[in-house]
């Protein structure tokens, strides 16, 4: 992949993660999320882990963003309400946040190893797809099936849960 994806989809995932923390719509923060997944998607992608990328897209920006956004309907969040923002607070996160990327900056540009550029990863004859899928409903068939039916349990769950009572 070239420089400029990269950094392209570096850039949508740093974007998009700071809109879900800065949106005050829950719903609108969940889909932001599922673009930074999609992002992050795209990095695996780029560094030839095409396993790692699929369950990334398929796990993450499919099934726990449908909970997610399954809860969020259930529950009928509305977006928060406006309020003062707390100046001294504020300016004590930002100035924490430059202080961290003041010494990441200070640890990398003091790294012998960050100026050398990594030789290029093996090509492996082994199918690891195949691999993980003997593994998975191989020697830990009986645990994945427990999750499953956790996974199932914890949605009937909230389903019940957020059920209103009728007056």
């Amino acid at each position: 992949m070239s420089p400029i994806l990269f950094w392209f989809f570096a850039l949508l995932m740093l974007v998009f993660g700071a809109a879900v923390v800065v949106n005050r719509n829950p719903i609108a923060s969940a889909l932001n999320l599922v673009v930074s997944f999609l992002g992050l998607a795209a990095l695996f992608m780029s560094l030839d882990a095409f396993f790692i990328g699929i369950i990334q897209v398929l796990v993450y920006a499919g099934a726990v963003m449908v909970l997610f956004l399954f809860i969020i309907m259930l529950l009928d969040l509305r977006a928060e309400r406006l309020r003062k923002i707390n100046w001294v607070a504020s300016a004590g996160g930002v100035a924490v946040a430059l202080a961290l990327l003041v010494q990441i900056f200070y640890v990398i540009g003091h790294l012998t190893f960050s100026k050398q550029t990594f030789p290029p990863l093996a090509r492996s004859e082994i199918d690891d797809v195949h691999n993980i899928g003997l593994l998975l409903f191989g020697n830990y068939n009986l645990p994945f099936q427990i999750i499953g039916v956790l996974v199932l349990v914890a949605t009937i769950g909230a389903v019940l849960l957020s059920k209103r009572e009728r007056r």
